[in-house]
Parts: C-alpha cells; sequence; structure tokens
C-alpha cells in the first residue's frame, strides 16, 4: 500500500474548476517537485496536502487512511515568507513546537521535560547552522538564517510530511544554493517525506527525486473554467539511493489518471 494515494481527485469552486481527475500514489521518504505556470493548481493541491482544502471529488488516503481533516503534527510547512514569530528568540521559536505538543493547554514545560526539549531545540538549530543564534530575535538574523529557522521549527516535531511552497524564492542564488545543501542534508537523515512547490524548475530537477508538471491540457475558448489542471508529466529523476524514494519509473500521470 502506497503511503499516499490520491484517486480521482477534483477541485471545483461552483463553475470553475481547478484540478481535473488527478490520480497519484506516493511512497514514504520521496522528494516530489511541483512545477507549473501560474495558476495551474499547484497551490491548491499543495493546500489540499496541507489539509486547509478538501477535495471536491474523489480521494485522498495517508497510510490507507481518509486524509487528516485539519493539518497536524504529521505536516511540518514552511512558505516563502518567513514565518516565525517575531517575539520569540531563535530557541524559543524551535522549542514552542514541542511545548504546544507536549503541554497542549499551558504551551510550558517544566523540570525534566523542559530541560530534554531544550536540549533537542538546541541540537535541531545546530543541524540548521544556527547554533551560535539561540538568543538572537528573528529581526536580527538575515533572510537565509530566519529560513533555516522556519527549517527548523517545521522539523522539530519530526513531521512525516514536509510541505515546502516556495520556500528559497526570496533568497539571493548563493544563500539558495546553501538551503539546498541543507534541506538535502536533513532529509537524508531522517525519513520524512517532501512536497516541494517552486517556479523554479532548475531547483525542481536539482532537489527532487519525482517532478509533477501542473497544467491545463484541456481547453475551451468559450468556457476558460470548464477544464482544470492535470500532471501533464510526472518524472522520475534519479536513482532511489536517498531513504525511502522510490526506484522504478513511473507511468505518465494522463496514463494514470
Amino acid at each position: 500500500m502506497s503511503f499516499i494515494s490520491i484517486r480521482h481527485l477534483w477541485k471545483e469552486y461552483g463553475r470553475r474548476v481547478v484540478l481535473e481527475n488527478i490520480s497519484l500514489d506516493f511512497e514514504r521518504g520521496e522528494f516530489v517537485s511541483i512545477v507549473g505556470a501560474s495558476g495551474c493548481g499547484k497551490t491548491t493541491f499543495f493546500k489540499m496536502l496541507l489539509g486547509e482544502e478538501r477535495p471536491t471529488r474523489g480521494t485522498m488516503l495517508l497510510d490507507g487512511k481518509s486524509w487528516p481533516a485539519e493539518p497536524g503534527a504529521d505536516r511540518g510547512v514552511v512558505f516563502q515568507r518567513y514565518s516565525v514569530f517575531p517575539h520569540l528568540t531563535a530557541l524559543q521559536n524551535v522549542m514552542l513546537g514541542l511545548e504546544c505538543r507536549d503541554a497542549m493547554l499551558s504551551a510550558r514545560l517544566f523540570g525534566a521535560r523542559r530541560r530534554a526539549a531544550l536540549e533537542r531545540s538546541r541540537a535541531m538549530l545546530e543541524a540548521v547552522g544556527l547554533g551560535a543564534s539561540g538568543a538572537k530575535y528573528p529581526h536580527e538574523l538575515s533572510g537565509g538564517m530566519q529560513q533555516r529557522l522556519a527549517l527548523a521549527q517545521s522539523l522539530i516535531r519530526e513531521p512525516e510530511i514536509l510541505l515546502l511552497d516556495e520556500p528559497f524564492g526570496a533568497l539571493d542564488p548563493g544563500i539558495r544554493a546553501d538551503m539546498h545543501e541543507l534541506l538535502l542534508s536533513l532529509w537524508e537523515r531522517k525519513p520524512f517525506s517532501v512536497f516541494m512547490v517552486t517556479h523554479d524548475i532548475q531547483e525542481g530537477f536539482t532537489l527532487g527525486t519525482r517532478l509533477l508538471v501542473f497544467d491545463r491540457v484541456r481547453h475551451d475558448p468559450q468556457e476558460p473554467d470548464a477544464y482544470g489542471a492535470r500532471v501533464s508529466y510526472d518524472l522520475p529523476l534519479k536513482p532511489a539511493t536517498r531513504r525511502g524514494a522510490a526506484a522504478a519509473p513511473r507511468a505518465g500521470a494522463r496514463d494514470a489518471a
């Protein structure tokens, strides 16, 4: 059984069709890059993976069970703009995820549990190259450092799925290359699945083990909203040498749908 199974998925808003009859399977640990023109449904698909949107028709299964109705700890997310709390230090930003999970009512840990959370949070900051910046606030960090912090925030609770929405689009090329290296190194250590939306097709090819291309393959000039986007290409990008990624080539998504 696939880790994630999507069957005949449609998303419509009234008479406007956004996604049309998409069927896909994903194995645990894949790094999936999602590309396509603006307005072709990438963001909608991303929101459905996050749990912010629900299918109009079709099914989405996670480990054989219905897709969770709300975003949960099983999914971490990093957006293009730095989703960190400005009033908390870097260490507090990372530790908050553990406090909210382990002390849901008060979001405060004490004693041995607090010491263990601090140790884990410091180790995560070290892993993303911010070990010396734990006492700094986000405004004291560069853009690349803030995105490293956002990544640490998302990974501290060890999600099964990491969702990345144009995470490096606002960074300079040199910093972006450093972030690519960091992300791949973290991914190789942990068995989590990655779904990354990007407008940079080279980035998609560089990072992913699989590339999905979203496109509106059918058009009606008289009714431009009558047809939605489909996955026009589903490409395996490299041998499955990394943890959990599937090695076998996949049939094109047009055939699968």
